[in-house]
């Protein structure tokens, strides 16, 4: 799962890797960064054997989830000057069995988590408002991803405690933090030292 990161692990950490950048073209870096590793991921179900149990309705549905990623993905890819754009990452999934129902919802769970937020914890560090807006469209699509996946899981844990504080609110990660787990489905790290903390 994207939740388990080792600690031990020095190619896990933010000291190495290629450098998201700075300022608000960093913050873009950053979610096309996150956004190349969910589409990834998607597309990955779609190729090669499928799992098997899921009804018609649920590939139907993570078929729409894949090409949402893709979009979200080309956006930034297209947003971010050529010049400022960090390259195409290469995901590792060797972690994830992909012939396997369970294995594939409890990640895709884990991904979906993880992009709520990253979004919501980069919203802060965001100055240009034109692109508050477009991530707070983002992410809002990645929050009901999340709960569909959460659902089909464990159905009512689509706004349970592990996600959502005291406060009725969705928890947030620093970019940092953010990283430090993409970075185990990474074989291409990257590093988060020089985006904005305020």
């Amino acid at each position: 799962m994207v939740s388990s990161c080792n600690k031990d692990d020095n190619n896990n950490n933010n000291s190495g890797g290629i450098d998201l950048g700075s300022g608000d073209v960093g913050i873009l870096n950053y979610a096309y960064a996150l956004e190349q590793l969910e589409a990834a991921f998607y597309v990955k179900i779609f190729t090669g054997t499928m799992y098997t149990g899921g009804s018609a309705t649920e590939m139907s549905l993570l078929a729409d989830i894949r090409d949402h990623e893709i979009a979200h993905r080309e956006f930034f890819k297209n947003a971010i000057p050529a010049a400022s754009r960090v390259q195409d990452l290469t995901p590792d999934f060797s972690a994830i069995n992909f012939s396997d129902r369970n294995s594939v919802l409890a990640a895709a769970k884990a991904f979906e988590d993880l992009g709520v937020s990253a979004y919501n914890g980069a919203g802060k560090l965001i100055t240009t408002p034109a692109y508050l807006t477009l991530a707070g469209k983002i992410v809002s699509v990645e929050a009901r991803h999340a709960a569909w996946i959460r659902d089909i899981i464990a159905e009512g844990s689509f706004a349970d405690n592990t996600v959502i504080d005291s406060n009725g609110l969705d928890k947030s990660r620093t970019p940092l933090e953010v990283i430090a787990m993409a970075n185990t489905y990474l074989t291409t790290k990257v590093s988060a030292n020089n985006l904005p903390t305020s």
